[in-house]
């Protein structure tokens, strides 16, 4: 078994479910203090987050990655136990193989190869992991940040091991994230007999035309590779179960996805106001996942264009499109950030899995990467 087959399959046994790290941190610092990395633990509430760095001063590259995974669901709907790493037909099953331990094992061998074969390279190389990335996502990297941030810790570069290549190995770089902002409105009306609805107030009526008017803006045109903002309602519930009864209160959950037109306060801004002009009585609670972050051309994008373009053997798309990561905590330090890592057909699946070919090619792209960007 080859370094890294053996690495993430040992990730992989450890039941890392959000936000329990089930040792993956202590197991990967045992190796690069080995290497000579300087280790830092930062244990917030029931999160884990390690921090390991090599070298001193500028620029400071950091790879980003987690050691949490997604429940497995039902172990029965899997071919093979999920926390049990098999083999078959050359790819390896395991809840984590793709999101993230596979890129997190590849991380610590070109860690470790490259500061054998550059022991006094320029700048500072670290690693920082949580084991709260797939969960609330607030005593993780967010929590790291602030730390960073009252320290004064720069952070030039960050590469994030996220799933990101579409076909095969390098075929996409991301090179940002539209930002998430998540609301909980509670409408107020008075209950009622549907027969009199003189005497009731009923919210669900209120609330459409105000709903209709949010759904059917167009936020924006889009921004450089960004597409345009979107608003989705995902829950509505109202009403008692009779059809005869107006209810008292309707509850709405809906998330913005959202390009660098726009941030949080300006969003919530202009959602209360919607929320006013038509007269509603409300309440309404924000969760504000994080900013979008766009990485502009130079030297990190180019760098990596050129290595991933070598092992795809084509110019990577470069792209913002997906979801979100941890990168949304750490560009506000001013870093530029992407996102390189395996292919994304199989994460948070049945049978999660990653090709051991791609697996045992990532950590020579991630080496590559420190290389040309710091020796």
């Amino acid at each position: 078994m080859s370094d890294i087959l053996d690495l993430a399959s040992e990730l992989i046994r450890r039941r890392s479910v959000t936000p329990d790290d089930a040792g993956c941190q202590p197991l990967i610092a045992e190796r690069l203090q080995r290497a000579g990395f300087d280790c830092e633990h930062l244990r917030f509430g029931e999160v884990d987050n390690l921090w390991a760095v090599h070298g001193s001063g500028s620029p400071v590259l950091v790879l980003l990655g987690h050691t949490d995974v997604v429940p497995s669901g039902p172990a029965e709907a899997w071919n093979s136990d999920p926390f049990e790493p098999t083999v078959r037909e050359g790819v390896l099953f395991g809840r984590g193989a793709a999101d993230m331990k596979g890129s997190v094992a590849a991380f610590v061998i070109a860690l470790e190869q490259f500061v054998a074969a550059h022991p006094q390279h320029p700048g500072t190389v670290a690693l920082l992991l949580t084991s709260d990335e797939e969960g609330d996502a607030i005593d993780g990297v967010r929590r790291v940040a602030d730390t960073f941030r009252e320290r004064g810790q720069a952070i030039d570069w960050c590469i994030t091991g996220e799933p990101s290549s579409t076909h095969k190995l390098g075929d996409l770089l991301r090179v940002g994230r539209r930002g998430t902002l998540s609301a909980t409105l509670t409408l107020k009306g008075v209950q009622g007999h549907v027969a009199y609805p003189d005497k009731a107030r009923n919210p669900i009526h209120q609330a459409l035309p105000a709903l209709a008017e949010l759904v059917a803006r167009r936020w924006d045109e889009g921004y450089e590779t960004f597409p345009p903002t979107s608003l989705q309602v995902s829950n509505f519930n109202a009403g008692t179960g009779a059809n005869n009864v107006i209810p008292g209160e309707a509850k709405v959950l809906f998330n913005l996805r959202y390009n660098p037109h726009w941030n949080a306060a300006q969003l919530e801004n202009e959602i209360g106001a919607v929320l006013d002009r038509h007269g509603l009585e409300y309440d309404l609670h924000w969760h504000r996942g994080g900013e979008p972050f766009y990485t502009p051309e130079g030297r990190l994008r180019a760098v990596a264009r050129e290595v991933l373009g070598g092992f795809a053997g084509m110019a990577p798309e470069e792209s913002t499109a997906g979801g979100t990561s941890d990168a949304r905590f750490i560009a506000p330090l001013g870093a530029q950030c992407i996102e390189v890592g395996p292919v994304n057909a199989s994460i948070h699946k049945v049978d999660e899995n990653v090709s051991v070919a791609d697996l045992e090619a990532l950590p020579s792209l991630y080496r590559r990467l420190l290389e040309r960007l710091l020796s």
